[in-house]
């Protein structure tokens, strides 16, 4: 197998779908073996179809500790370690201020921030020497949408959480960087916008389309390869320009 990732063992969650399932595939196409976790098993199954090669499901869900255990269990006894971790599970929580409830920010929270810093410290014995860790940031890490406070504050913490973690991993040559998506076509974001709606996003991106996963993908694939190896603590903004003006 040759390929930037040739010989690589990745782990991508949050992979059955959408931006995840678009670094899967590329890390795929560029010769590592993946394990995909997800909630949802149907979805697993049909996103190792898609990318095939050696890619594995993993069936679980970040925001639960014990199952964080169980899947790097199963990582340490099929491979025993991984190359690039790929941490992009989230989910998205929307209300404005003085309607925000106890409930949404508890389940944006606990996946996109908690479950996030889980993923990556309980991966810490099995993270070779020079691997690459990307978590899935967003362009409104540094924007202010509106009724998006909560949702936008979690992706501020995955930032703030890279620039503190490579200070953290000194001496242990572990790369951490953030990967943050603009308006990106995926199902998700059909869940709470509208085809008009998403004619309003492009009008406000310089490159004048939203993004594929296809394009996140091909980003990932650079930090985790070599390509980026003098690369640590960044934010990668795949936005377009959106963010930026």
């Amino acid at each position: 197998m040759t390929g930037k990732l040739a010989g690589k063992i990745a782990l991508v969650t949050g992979g059955s779908s959408g931006i995840g399932f678009g670094i899967a595939k590329h890390f795929a196409e560029e010769g590592a073996r993946v394990f995909i976790v997800g909630r949802r098993q149907s979805q697993l199954h049909q996103a190792v179809a898609a990318v095939g090669g050696d890619a594995a499901a993993i069936q679980g869900d970040i925001s639960n500790l014990a199952d964080l255990d169980r899947i790097y269990t199963i990582v340490a006894a099929r491979v025993g370690h991984i190359d690039v971790l790929a941490v992009n599970a989230g989910v998205y929580e929307f209300g404005k201020l003085g309607e925000i409830t106890e409930e949404q920010f508890d389940k944006t929270f606990n996946t996109d921030v908690r479950g996030l810093l889980f993923t990556v410290q309980k991966a810490l014995p099995l993270l070779s020497k020079g691997s690459s860790v990307i978590l899935t940031g967003s362009m409104v890490s540094i924007k202010g949408f509106a009724s998006c406070s909560v949702y936008n504050a979690s992706k501020a913490a995955v930032r703030s959480f890279a620039r503190t973690w490579i200070v953290d991993l000194k001496g242990r040559d572990i790369r951490v960087n953030v990967l943050s998506p603009g308006y990106t076509d995926t199902p998700g974001l059909s869940q709470f916008m509208t085809e008009e709606e998403k004619a309003s996003a492009v009008a406000s991106v310089p490159l004048g389309r939203l993004a594929v996963p296809d394009d996140l993908g091909t980003a990932a694939v650079f930090l985790a390869s070599d390509d980026s190896a003098y690369i640590t603590g960044i934010e990668l903004f795949v936005d377009g320009g959106a963010a930026q003006i």
